[in-house]
């Protein structure tokens, strides 16, 4: 979902969490790095490459350096996936001194109209021209409250569901149902530069929730028990977030990524490209309640994901796929597989 700003600001865990709990980073942290073996990885023979695979040569043939081009050839040539990877990559592991964590994001799904209608009152903006002419325009508050937006031919849908409206600019892309079965898929199209201040973080500031308590289901809940409150609550957080019309990705593959190529349900990852290139395989060893040891694609970003050991997971699209990321907040490891001479070129020197 690409130009990710929101959800990539946030995501169904990470945007309401971090929000609440920051993560104690190290300001000038020492990147290390260590070469592993693929024996190392726990689970590595049990998981499915060829499914892995699939992923990593969706968008292969966008990786410009000449290593990646070398590797993303010989991928056209239809070889056995784990000896692929096996064969051409070296895991590395990349730390920074900050605790590993991994979130979960999903592709939002809203009921709603091209046309406005009583049932479909909530409008899903385009982003106005000269709102990409300064660096800050109106807050959502003033956007709202003033009708700046109204009457201008802006509209690109309407919704049923202020709420879910509110979530859908967090994650800055997602899916509408329309009344004849259609679908209409809409990707971030801008924003109207005010910082993203997190809902979660103001319940808790004012004794409303612990902070453990608090997740997107919850924050749903109470604004919807608390019409008038929670109005006011949605206005504390002035970051207006616009759309655009995907219509170039067909409903049933998933929504674009950093990349511009469909992202994939628990095969594709958000992570920090500072670290970890986009379209590296990645291979995760994530603990926590339902663990997971499975190969996958960094092929998405996001603003709330900084750091080596930073990854959030796409669920897929729709409630179900959300109610799963929202529940993702675990520790492990992640090792990305880079093209043999790259690996070792990153090794320390006594490792050699």
């Amino acid at each position: 979902m690409a130009a990710r700003i929101h959800r990539r600001l946030t995501s169904a865990a990470a945007g309401v969490w971090l929000g609440v709990c920051a993560l104690a980073v190290p300001v000038a942290a020492e990147v290390q790095t260590e070469v592993l073996t693929f024996a190392e990885l726990d689970g590595w023979a049990d998981d499915d490459h060829a499914a892995a695979f699939d992923v990593f040569r969706s968008t292969c043939a966008d990786m410009k350096d000449p290593d990646w081009q070398a590797v993303c050839a010989f991928a056209t040539s239809e070889p056995d996936p784990r000896q692929f990877f096996e064969l051409l990559f070296r895991p590395v592991l990349i730390t920074d001194g900050a605790d590993p964590l991994f979130t979960g994001y999903f592709e939002p799904e809203l009921r709603g109209a091209r046309q406005q209608s009583g049932a479909y009152r909530y409008p899903v903006y385009a982003m106005p021209p000269e709102a990409r002419a300064v660096d800050q325009w109106y807050s959502r508050r003033e956007l709202l409250e003033t009708g700046k937006l109204a009457g201008r031919g802006l509209e690109i849908a309407w919704v049923d569901d202020p709420v879910e409206l509110f979530f859908l600019q967090i994650q800055g892309s997602g899916r509408i149902s329309l009344p004849d079965g259609g679908k209409l898929r809409v990707g971030y199209g801008g924003a109207n530069g005010h910082p993203y201040r997190s809902i979660g973080a103001e319940l808790v500031r004012r004794g409303t929730f612990q902070p453990h308590q608090v997740s997107a289901t919850v924050i749903r809940n109470w604004v919807r028990d608390n019409p008038v409150a929670g109005k006011e609550l949605l206005f504390h957080n002035p970051s207006y977030v616009f759309f655009r019309e995907v219509s170039k990705v067909p409903a049933h593959k998933g929504p674009l990524g950093a990349m511009n190529r469909s992202v994939t349900p628990m095969r594709s990852i958000a992570v920090d490209p500072a670290f970890v290139p986009l379209g590296a395989p990645v291979w995760v060893e994530k603990d926590g309640a339902d663990p997971l040891r499975r190969l996958m694609i960094a092929q998405d970003t996001g603003s709330a994901i900084k750091g080596a050991q930073r990854a959030d997971v796409f669920f897929g699209t729709g409630d179900a796929a959300g109610r799963a990321a929202g529940q993702l907040k675990d520790p492990g490891r992640m090792v990305v597989l880079l093209p043999t001479q790259r690996a070792w070129a990153m090794a320390p020197e006594n490792g050699l």
